[in-house]
């Protein structure tokens, strides 16, 4: 079971000339249909696909005692995103798309639940004056960190950092509030709050037991005058280059094209979130614990000379607490540091450039006494920037009796 490794390998070298072939060096923005003469009406398409396929170095066995394959192919997602402008005062925006579709997941006629398409965002906007704005709906506009905003066109690594996502399928579906947000800037700072509807449904389906820990589904168990709102903000204070926050996707990488030095701080708060049981077996007394988010973080994004080099980091520290003792999945009361950093290579912007990467990350959790840590080591061939573009990457992660180690490829293209 070892030839896959090399196979792989083999493919991301290989696949560089094919793949240049399929990139666009001209692409300036995607499809955009103008509505007027002056394009200040239009309706504008993005696309995108990733396609991984991933070897396991580790051995696994099915509930039968068979072992698992250990090369597994992966479409991680496959989405579409329009936005829209009739007038300079108000947009709206739909994305849909589906996420990691395996054997696993597939359907016989493409009817199962991990075939559908679903809407990760539509929300509309107004223009509160210059620089402000107000809007509603099914929403990315987090709080907490720039990755629990982060874009899926552009990241440096292979995937977001999962433990950056705190809330997703907990208070969320897939990391989106239903609710409303505002967001703006103050000269270099730029802010965006939210209060949304908390999810009554929930990954975290456990039932809270007598003297346990903690179970988030407090809107379920409290309904939703005790918890049903949850309320988030991140800001982030941009010392270089502005980015845009026309749309709430955080750039992973600019490859150069920007220099960015910026410093943000971010929250999530759900008031009863969780649930603990204070009584008994005979007589059950459920009561809601508070779960709270903190975050700060630093991104550095710069060119280095002429010659098309460029660097890239990020670090954060965040705090979490879902209530007493949480742990459940990746996520946990606790505390964690992630990182990383990437070097894009000198070259020609219309050719082929690389960029290798390291990732690490160790979060601490109240409940037990080991950490959880994640180290990646990748490597990114661009052919036309972040629109055409391979990425292999090694990574291991270790938690008490867990020592995985995954060696991944990626294509991916959008439109």
């Amino acid at each position: 079971m070892k030839k896959p490794i090399p196979i792989l390998i083999g493919l991301f070298l290989v696949s560089l000339q094919f793949m240049y072939a399929q990139g666009s060096p001209d692409y300036t923005g995607g499809l955009k249909f103008k509505l007027n003469e002056d394009g200040s009406k239009y309706l504008r398409v993005i696309s995108w696909a990733q396609i991984q396929a991933n070897y396991n170095m580790d051995e696994s066995f099915d509930a039968n005692g068979n072992e698992n394959s250990n090369l597994n192919f992966n479409l991680r997602r496959a989405r579409i995103l329009m936005f829209a402008q009739i007038n300079k005062d108000f947009l709206i925006l739909t994305h849909f798309g589906l996420n990691s579709l395996t054997s696993s997941t597939l359907s016989p006629t493409g009817k199962g639940d991990g075939s559908q398409l679903f809407f990760h965002d539509v929300w509309a906007q107004y223009n509160l004056g210059t620089d402000h704005v107000a809007g509603g709906g099914l929403h990315y506009f987090n709080g907490i960190s720039r990755l629990n905003n982060q874009s899926t066109l552009n990241m440096m690594t292979m995937d977001n950092n999962r433990q950056s996502w705190a809330t997703i399928g907990l208070s969320d579906q897939f990391a989106r509030h239903l609710g409303i947000f505002l967001k703006g800037k103050f000269n270099k700072l730029q802010y965006r709050l939210a209060i949304n509807d908390a999810s009554v449904s929930t990954l975290d389906s456990r039932t809270a037991v007598s003297g346990g820990d903690a179970v988030y589904n407090g809107r379920a168990n409290l309904g939703s005058k005790e918890a049903g709102k949850t309320y988030a903000g991140y800001f982030d204070y941009n010392f270089l280059d502005q980015e845009s926050n026309f749309l709430p996707y955080k750039v992973g990488s600019y490859l150069g094209g920007k220099k960015v030095f910026n410093i943000g701080v971010g929250f999530f708060l759900h008031p009863k979130g969780s649930i603990i049981d204070s009584g008994t077996l005979v007589a059950p007394n459920l009561e809601g614990e508070n779960v709270s988010i903190f975050a700060v973080d630093a991104f550095y994004d710069t060119p280095l000379g002429e010659d098309g080099s460029a660097i890239t980091a990020y670090a954060v520290y965040q705090n979490s607490d879902y209530g007493k003792n949480y742990l459940f999945s990746a996520y946990g009361t606790g505390s964690m540091v992630y990182g990383h950093v990437g070097y894009v290579f000198k070259g020609d912007l219309n050719k082929t450039r690389y960029q290798p990467y390291v990732s690490y990350g160790t979060h601490s959790y109240d409940a037990v006494n080991d950490n959880r840590s994640t180290l990646g080591i990748g490597m990114n061939a661009y052919m036309s920037g972040h629109n055409s573009k391979l990425t292999l990457e090694y990574k291991n992660q270790q938690f008490g009796t867990i020592d995985a180690n995954t060696i991944s490829l990626q294509a991916m293209i959008y439109l």
